[in-house]
């Protein structure tokens, strides 16, 4: 096993131009947003004027929160990013579509895919689509799952403005671990997945995720999807507590029956202005 930290770096249509205070100060496309982060536990390094420009800004309230925009802000925008396009939709969970921390695993997933053209690739809890388009690209066939009907057709209009509709991906709103266990017993096979299992969540039909409860199962059931020859297995994580290693250890038995190399650490954004690095995230692959 390997430790390593993969950065985001600022491109055209995105940057971290700042963090400190429990917030971050973004640029996505030519607009700025200025974001909660508890991850920013230090003093912010440009003074308030500069993040006094920000076109939207986002107050947490006592239950969630919501965006405070300039009149001329739109409710949504296209930006290119790591080779793909993406529709940039401020929600009410602060969230805006994009998870740029994750360039350096789409990086990895083109190189694994376009290395094996035809690879089946399950993402699950795949949210806007990134990772989806990612593998499709590379000429991947991908099954894109997601509980909520919003975000996956969120992915869907991603995938059109990168121009990758026409390629096979096959568009799933369903509760993770009962689409899974149901491959299970249709014999179906895969031969690469990615997960990005919240800390907590429900499936369209208000199935109870809990990672503490449902990680474990879900895991076994992943495990005997696996083609007889699998690619890669990817796992990230976001504010569950978790550290990477633990995702690590649940590959460690694919490392032992197929060889290979696992990866575990921090997913971050440099911002552009002190080449401080934001932590964003976790994540352990096999490959």
């Amino acid at each position: 096993m390997k430790s390593v930290t993969l950065t985001a770096k600022p491109s055209n249509d995105y940057e971290l131009i700042d963090s400190g205070g429990e917030e971050k100060l973004e640029r996505y496309g030519k607009f700025l947003l200025l974001r909660p982060d508890p991850q920013a536990l230090w003093e912010k390094g440009l003074p308030e004027s500069e993040w006094k420009k920000a076109d939207a800004w986002y107050e947490r309230k006592e239950k969630g929160g919501s965006w405070h925009m300039k009149k001329d802000m739109p409710n949504e925008w296209p930006i290119e990013f790591g080779g793909l396009q993406f529709l940039i939709k401020p929600t009410s969970f602060k969230h805006t579509g994009l998870f740029p921390e994750q360039q350096g695993n789409w990086d990895w997933i083109q190189k694994q895919c376009a290395r094996h053209p035809g690879a089946r690739v399950l993402n699950l809890f795949a949210y806007t689509g990134a990772a989806t388009l990612a593998a499709a690209k590379a000429g991947a066939e991908v099954v894109h799952l997601d509980a909520s009907k919003t975000a996956v057709a969120w992915a869907r209009e991603n995938a059109e403005i990168s121009g990758l509709s026409a390629k096979p991906i096959q568009w799933v709103v369903e509760d993770a671990l009962q689409f899974v266990r149901r491959e299970e017993k249709r014999g179906n096979k895969y031969d690469a997945i990615i997960m990005d299992p919240p800390a907590f969540g429900h499936g369209p039909k208000d199935e109870l995720w809990k990672i503490e409860e449902s990680f474990l199962a879900l895991m076994r059931s992943c495990m005997s999807i696996l083609s007889e020859k699998p690619l890669f297995f990817l796992i990230n994580g976001y504010a569950s507590g978790y550290s990477s290693l633990a995702f690590a250890h649940n590959l460690a038995s694919l490392q032992e029956k197929f060889g290979g190399e696992i990866e575990y650490g921090e997913l971050t954004i440099e911002d552009s202005k002190k080449g401080w690095l934001l932590p964003a995230g976790i994540f352990a692959r096999w490959s």
